[in-house]
């Protein structure tokens, strides 16, 4: 990549960075990028950015030549700690609450094993979608398969120095900061985090501290308390204080249990030879998992913290007609069934991981597809700004290859428009397509696929019933009976130049000149203000005439959907 985009483009940077890094800690081993998702519910909009953020950097150092691994760590292993709203669950879940995430059922009518292994298809098949390349690892079975025996025993040996680094937090208060605060109930999902930063560090226990939890033999829970350890022996002690159970297990051969929080991401850090992972800003303040991470992976675990960028919230624009029908916040297979890949892709790739951003579910939608369409005619003409094609690149393709796209990507809002008028029927929206430019007209909807579908899923699903086309059956005759002379004269006027403008660019054309001519001007007069307010008016008219309400779908699109014939009908031609 050119010098002037490295300068202008915070994935470059961080590539030469890590790249650097990478060289200096483990030359000539795999570059090692990380992001860690606990599956405890949807995986939403705001987790994504924890995965985005590496894969970009990732497949940056991949393009440049540099053998990479992209590591999810499926936090599986993390008890169960609440019930969230989701569908096919009731308070019955309850019960469960302190079990591994693994070892929860999944909600009712699912087709996967259990909780986790639910939530996680959905990333799965979602991030397959954006061409996210990755190694997925499941530390239910890095855990129970003692992949991580030797690091237990280790921290337990160190339990103390351990202890004694938390220690200097523990009754440390934050200073008081300036802080970004979640506006919407999304942003509050992502403040929340992983369930995993939410727990204990292993503190309390009157016979001392331990960095590892078991989970009980009989209810699976993690509600355990150990009571005693041995260095020599590695005899292990607990009891579980919701069904009382107790016994003594060899740690050096159990694996029902898993170090706590703080510890357990240090550990990984080492263990895995991890250059870069971002965190959350519930991860970044004094005392928290990332900070305290960085003394513990050193003193403890000889090895060094990941180059690792706070990222910021992700909120959503127009989310409550989506929290209205399935009780929580939109996932990235959500945001998939309105917006192509690439575009999504696009929102993560042009903003600094410290920017927080909006991923838009109403009539946003439509300006953001407008931008980027114009990016790529820039991208496509040279006039793009580096940094502006270099996000362009990240997000329209990968060091593996191009992303699908729509073979024919008409602007989202025309298509929209259609769907909306048509409730989708395919021969009519054929119809409709084909005559947008009678030059080059569409001759089959997989052209303009999956754009279309996107666009017909968005009116379908996010814009209300009172906002939608319905195109009138019969003319106003009692509006058209009270006209006066101008606005009779403006319908002839349009009727009059249907035929010969009947294509999108001739329609727009017909529609705004109407009232220039009128008005003693030519059809491409620049307009006053005074022109303005008759268009304005003669817009009014004819979205009353066409579909009874003062505005609607933009006018040449409404013009081709309705269909000449019916045009003329309605307008009393």
């Amino acid at each position: 990549m050119a010098q002037q985009s490295t300068e202008t483009d915070w994935v470059s940077r961080f590539a030469d960075e890590v790249i650097a890094e990478a060289e200096r800690r483990a030359p000539g081993k795999p570059i090692v990028c990380a992001s860690g998702l606990s599956p405890s519910g949807p995986i939403h909009l705001g987790n994504l950015r924890e995965v985005m953020t590496p894969h970009l950097v990732a497949d940056e150092i991949r393009r440049r030549g540099h053998e990479v691994r992209h590591l999810i760590s499926w936090d599986d292993y993390d008890r169960y700690r609440k019930v969230p709203e989701v569908p096919g669950v009731d308070k019955s879940w309850n019960e469960h609450i302190g079990k591994p995430l693994t070892s929860v059922p999944a909600p009712a009518g699912s087709a996967y094993p259990n909780w986790a292994e639910h939530f996680k298809a959905a990333m799965c098949e979602a991030l397959a979608e954006m061409g996210v390349e990755y190694d997925g690892i499941s530390q239910t079975e890095q855990y129970t398969a003692g992949v991580y025996r030797d690091q237990v025993l280790h921290a337990m040996k160190h339990r103390a120095d351990i202890d004694a680094i938390l220690g200097q937090y523990r009754t440390k208060k934050a200073p008081a900061k300036k802080s970004q605060k979640p506006v919407d109930e999304a942003e509050l999902e992502a403040a929340e985090g992983s369930g995993a930063a939410a727990e204990d560090d292993g503190s309390g226990g009157s016979a001392g501290y331990f960095p590892y939890k078991p989970y009980c033999g009989q209810c699976e829970k993690d509600l355990t308390t150990v009571t005693s350890y041995d260095d020599a022996t590695t005899e292990l002690a607990y009891t579980c204080t919701e069904c009382g159970f107790g016994e003594t297990v060899r740690l050096n051969e159990f694996n029902r249990g898993k170090l706590v929080w703080k510890v357990d991401w240090p550990m990984r850090w080492a263990y895995e030879g991890v250059i870069f992972e971002p965190s959350g800003v519930d991860h970044s303040s004094p005392g928290s998992s990332f900070v305290v991470g960085g003394q513990i992976v050193r003193q403890i675990f000889d090895g060094a913290q990941p180059i690792g960028p706070m990222y910021a919230f992700v909120g959503i624009s127009g989310m409550a007609k989506m929290s209205s029908s399935r009780g929580g916040v939109p996932t990235p297979g959500d945001a998939l069934k309105i917006m192509e890949a690439p575009l999504l892709r696009w929102l993560y790739a042009r903003r600094k991981p410290n920017q927080s951003f909006k991923i838009a579910f109403d009539q946003e939608i439509q300006r953001l597809y407008d931008e980027w369409d114009k990016l790529e005619s820039k991208v496509a003409d040279g006039s793009a700004l580096p940094a502006d094609a270099a996000a362009y690149s990240r997000a329209a393709r990968t060091a593996a290859g191009e992303l699908p796209r729509t073979p024919r990507p008409l602007p989202y809002r025309t298509l929209a428009s259609v769907a909306d008028i048509t409730a989708g029927h395919d021969e009519q929206t054929l119809r409709i397509l084909s005559e947008l430019d009678p030059d080059s007209p569409v001759t089959s909807l997989d052209e303009t696929r999956p754009r279309l579908d996107k666009a017909e899923y968005w009116i379908n699903t996010q814009v209300p019933a009172e906002q939608r086309t319905i195109v009138r059956d019969q003319p106003d005759e009692e509006l058209l009976g009270t006209l006066d002379e101008q606005s009779r004269g403006s319908l002839r006027l349009l009727l009059e130049g249907l035929d010969e403008h009947w294509s999108l660019d001739g329609l727009t054309t017909l529609v705004y000149g109407v009232p220039k001519v009128q008005a003693g001007l030519e059809p491409d007069a620049k307009p006053t203000p005074e022109l303005k307010v008759a268009q304005r008016a003669f817009f009014a008219l004819l979205y009353q005439l066409l579909v009874g309400r003062d505005t609607g779908p933009r006018l040449p699109t409404l013009l081709l959907a309705v269909g000449a014939d019916r045009v003329r009908k309605l307008l009393g031609g």
